[in-house]
Formats: structure tokens, C-alpha cells, sequence
């Protein structure tokens, strides 16, 4: 896929022909299959959409199968919507679904000049207390690094503004390295990703988190969705049949937090719905939890976003 050059990716508005909001039904399923008999389950899901100023709407219906003795909802540290299930039937295989209908609007304008230096940000940052808690190392993002700091140096020039600095990192990743399905696991570290230049939505987040986070930019994890078909005319994003990962970098306290997607080089927009968002993937997977039993499984994944009038 082709990158946009700076001018076109950082337009200062959509265009008089482009949608101001567009409404999403989104399907997720996801069915285990055990080879033994599994006697209990406890289920941890993020799983409903995250509401924030660019998203509102909810989770239509969550189905978990076999059904579960206890299930709650609340949210987790980070404010993201989670469900908190209890299976206490035995079962060789589990199927959990759920269905959203989310409206995303366009971002606020702003020009990527005319952020503050991303130094100024360094020093703000450590005042800010809810943007401080997304400079320290996570378990997926181990810092300081020297070598993610080299890779970052190339774009956090002196005196860059952040938003630009950022933007251009994004790029970069985007060019340098190769989206390839595979050629990675949910435990392939940072360093591994930077060494052999390839790797999938998850492996660029983390990169570009580790990156922002030794320049001192906070930086956090984003879950969520791309719209499965494009308009007509467009190419279809990397990453759109399955949950799709980027990130937010923190640009001060006036413009506040960007999204990023290093797949595809592009701000978020109308094409991302998100679901949550953290320190890195750990703190927001979809699906976690303990079972009892149950030996060798396979995991079957499948989403599908659609627009809808």
C-alpha cells in the first residue's frame, strides 16, 4: 500500500464530499475448541466499544456459550467496558460472540506545525498525571532502549512539533517495515520486531509505543476494528478481518491525545472503531482468563464491520 505524502495525510479537515459520521455494525466471534473436557472457565472480555468525543454507541448483545453462572459488567483501570464471566458447566468447546453498532465522527482540525515541540511535551508530560502513567515500561514495552531511541532520534529532530515528529515516525515504520501475517506471536518482543523488520498491527503499535515512550512522549495501546470494506475506489487496510491494533501518542494538553496507525500510515478516522485502550495489548486483550482442564485447544477468530444507514 502506498503512503499519502505529509500534505494529504495531515489535511486540516475531511474534504466538502467526505462523510462527517458513519455508523458500523461490527460482528466478533471467537469459539475455542478443547481437546479434553474442560470442568470450569473464567472469562475476561473487552469486547464493547470504548465511548470517547469521536465514538458513541454500545454493544448490542454478548453471547457467551456454554452459559455462564456469573457475568459482570464494569470497567476496568483504564475506564474500558469489560464482562467478567463464570462458566461452572463442563464443556469441550466455547463460543463467545458479540455485536456492536457504533457511530464514529471525524477528529477535531488541527495542524501538525502547530503542536508544541515535542521537548515542551517531554516536560509536560511528567506533570500530567494521566499522561504520566503512559511514559513507564510496560510488560510488551520494555524501556529505555537504546536502540528504539536510535530509531527514533531519525524524526524527533530539535525543536520538531510533536504531532509532526510523530506523524513521520508513523511513516517510516510504515516503509521500513513489512506487514506479514505470521511471522510473529502475542510474545514476540520489540527488539525481535525491530531486528527483522516485519510484523503485524500488534508488533508496529508496540514498536512506535517504545519508540514515543524513550523520547519521553506518552504513548498508549488502541484495540479495535477497521471497517471490512472500503469505500468504493479505496484499498482495503491491512489488518480489516480481524482486530486491529494502533496508537494514541499524547501532543500536550491542548491538542491532547492522536490517534495512529503505523499498518497503514494514516491518522485515525472513520475507518477505526475502538474498543480499548491501555498500556500495551496486555492490558486490553479481548479474551483471557483460566481454565480447568481441558489440554491442547485450537482458537477460531472471525469479525466482520459493515456499514449501515
Amino acid at each position: 500500500m502506498s503512503s499519502p505524502d505529509l500534505h494529504e495525510l495531515t489535511a486540516l479537515g475531511p474534504s466538502a464530499a467526505a462523510p462527517a459520521r458513519v455508523r458500523y455494525r461490527c460482528r466478533h466471534v471467537t469459539r475455542y475448541s478443547y481437546a479434553d473436557m474442560v470442568t470450569s472457565s473464567q472469562l475476561l472480555a473487552h469486547l464493547a466499544p470504548r465511548p470517547h468525543p469521536r465514538q458513541t454507541g454500545g454493544i448490542a448483545n454478548l453471547t457467551i456459550w456454554p452459559v455462564p453462572a456469573l457475568a459482570i459488567a464494569r470497567l476496568d483501570w483504564f475506564g474500558n467496558p469489560t464482562t467478567y464471566a463464570s462458566i461452572q458447566v463442563p464443556h469441550e468447546n466455547l463460543t463467545v460472540t458479540s455485536e456492536l453498532i457504533v457511530e464514529v465522527r471525524v477528529g477535531l482540525v488541527f495542524d501538525p506545525a502547530d503542536t508544541p515541540p515535542w521537548e515542551q511535551v517531554q516536560a509536560l508530560a511528567i506533570e500530567d498525571g494521566p499522561a504520566a502513567e503512559f511514559l513507564a515500561q510496560s510488560p510488551r514495552v520494555p524501556v529505555p532502549n537504546p536502540d528504539l531511541a536510535a530509531y527514533a532520534a531519525e524524526d524527533f529532530l530539535p525543536g520538531r512539533p510533536v504531532a509532526e515528529a510523530a506523524i513521520a515516525l508513523m511513516r517510516r515504520i510504515h516503509r521500513e517495515f513489512t506487514f506479514r501475517a505470521g511471522s510473529t506471536t502475542v510474545s514476540t518482543p520489540v527488539a525481535e520486531v525491530l531486528a527483522q523488520r516485519c510484523g503485524v498491527c500488534q508488533d508496529f503499535a508496540h514498536l512506535m509505543i517504545g519508540c514515543l515512550r524513550v523520547m519521553g512522549v506518552p504513548a498508549r495501546y488502541v484495540s479495535g476494528y477497521l471497517r471490512t470494506l472500503p469505500p468504493p475506489g479505496q484499498m482495503k487496510l491491512q489488518g480489516a478481518d480481524a482486530s486491529h491494533a494502533w496508537l494514541q501518542a499524547w501532543c500536550g494538553p491542548r491538542l491532547g491525545w492522536l490517534d495512529l496507525d503505523p499498518t497503514n500510515a494514516t491518522l485515525v478516522e472513520l475507518d477505526h472503531l475502538t474498543v480499548a485502550w491501555g498500556r500495551d495489548y496486555d492490558d486490553v486483550c479481548p479474551l483471557r482468563g483460566v481454565i480447568l482442564g481441558g489440554g491442547s485447544h485450537t482458537v477460531d477468530v472471525a469479525v466482520d464491520v459493515e456499514e449501515i444507514a
